[in-house]
């Protein structure tokens, strides 16, 4: 499940439990709503209370990010205690023409995000 807020040119995402490819089309549609009013747009995933996602959402995650929209974002945050996610986050700096910083604290990511 997930909870979506928007604030002038940030989408903030928090995911709870398991993250489905239901969650990620709803993500991609706000997403994509906001990139329609032109400029690119920054991201807060808040990944604290994800217990798992689905193969389908990672397919998605690549699909969306590294092919069809790897210019319309800024500033990516991804806030995870999670080593593997902070890695993955890392990692996905090779195909996203964003700035993506993993982050432990929560008000700095949303600091960082907003600016």
């Amino acid at each position: 499940m997930i909870t979506i807020e928007e604030k002038s040119n940030l989408v903030n995402i928090a995911v709870m439990g398991e993250f489905s490819i239901t969650d990620f089309k709803q993500f991609e549609e706000h997403a994509l709503y906001k990139l329609k009013g032109g400029g690119k747009i920054n991201l807060l995933f808040d990944l604290r209370g994800m217990l798992s996602y689905t193969p389908d959402v990672a397919w998605e995650e690549i699909k969306f990010f590294s092919r069809e929209h790897n210019h319309d974002f800024s500033k990516i945050a991804v806030v995870t205690d999670d080593q593997w996610l902070t890695w993955q986050a890392w990692l996905s700096r090779l195909f996203v023409d964003a700035d993506i910083r993993a982050f432990g604290d929560y008000a700095q990511a949303q600091d960082w995000a907003q600016k």
